[in-house]
Parts: structure tokens; sequence; C-alpha cells
């Protein structure tokens, strides 16, 4: 599910993605999934085409948080994405927060 989530963000212009395994650190789920979005209305398009997309592989998330904020969260219990404008990306700086968890090359996955 990270694999095609990271294709599906990429895809819609999805910026600075940065993927988290956080199993080893929390309980709350295995992988974080981290993405920018240009504006609020970028952010909105990311998460809906992900959802989308993801649903039409039988993937649904549990619940969906901050669809008119500029932190949008997605739960599918074993990944979680966040994406978020800018600004909010840095004033959260979840890659910070969770610094014990490991990065995973995506490099694979993404468009130079």
């Amino acid at each position: 599910m990270l694999e095609n989530a990271v294709k599906i963000l990429d895809a819609k212009k999805g910026m600075d993605l940065c993927a988290l395994a956080i199993g080893d650190v929390s309980a709350l789920a295995d992988y974080f999934l981290l993405a920018t979005g240009t504006s609020t209305t970028h952010i909105r398009a990311l998460a809906d085409e992900l959802a989308e997309k993801l649903a039409a592989l039988g993937v649904v998330p549990d619940h969906i948080e901050g669809k008119t904020t500029g932190w949008i969260l997605l739960d599918y219990k074993s990944l979680v994405v966040h994406i978020f404008t800018p600004a909010e990306r840095e004033q959260f700086a979840l890659e910070k927060l969770w610094g014990d968890a490991q990065p995973v090359d995506l490099s694979a996955w993404v468009t130079a």
C-alpha cells in the first residue's frame, strides 16, 4: 500500500514525499507518509485522488481528518498519510518529532 500511495501522490504533483517506518517506535501504524501540496486546494486534490485510487484497489481509510485545514490526515491503519501545505509542514515538523523512526527510500517510486 505504501508504494501505491507514493506513486499516486507523486503523479498528482505531491512534493517532498517522505515515508517513515514507525512500527518499531509506535503502535499507531507501520508507516507515516508525508507529502506537501502548494495550497489548501492542492492538498485536498491530493487527498481526494489518494482516497479514490486506493478505494479502486479495495483499500479505504479508517478515517480522514482536516479536510478544511492545511493538514489532511488519512488513516489506513498500517499507513497514516499526512498531506500538508508548506507552512503547516514546517510548523508541525513531523520528521523531527518522529526522529527515531527509520526513513524509507522512495527513490524507486517517485519521478525525478
